[in-house]
């Protein structure tokens, strides 16, 4: 399956109050590289046809991530089957490949007009196995 990296630049913000990257962070970011994964694949208008609902998430935290510290969030769909999707991803320091956490999502296709579960189409699959 092809593999997406995104660069996450950690804010001041992102920080909670014992200096660690708060959980919800890491949810967002697994959330923006799996968008821009799927945006970089499918072409700007897809969403038009098609939309993504997560139906689970499981965050396995490694490491601690430094302020000013480089990181990478990168993504790769593990499995298609029927309506639903399985993508995993690897949140790591660029530098020495450290990895800082590492999510599995569950996500469902569904139809944009709709709102209604889709089977995922074949070419759909194939645009993840190149």
């Amino acid at each position: 399956m092809s593999r997406f990296q995104l660069n996450i630049n950690p804010k001041s913000t992102d920080f909670d109050e014992l200096g660690h990257i708060n959980n919800v962070v890491y949810l967002q970011w697994v959330q923006d590289v799996a968008e821009a994964h799927w945006k970089n694949i499918s072409g700007t208008d897809d969403d038009q046809i098609n939309l993504w609902v997560a139906l689970r998430h499981e965050i396995d935290y490694k490491k601690e991530i430094k302020p000013n510290e480089k990181v990478v969030a990168e993504t790769w769909v593990a499995s298609m089957e029927g309506v639903k999707s399985e993508r995993m991803t690897r949140i790591f320091n660029p530098d020495n490949n450290q990895t800082k956490a590492e999510a599995r999502t569950f996500w469902c296709l569904l139809d944009a007009k709709t709102k209604r579960p889709k089977r995922i189409p074949e070419d759909m699959k194939s645009l993840y196995e190149s």
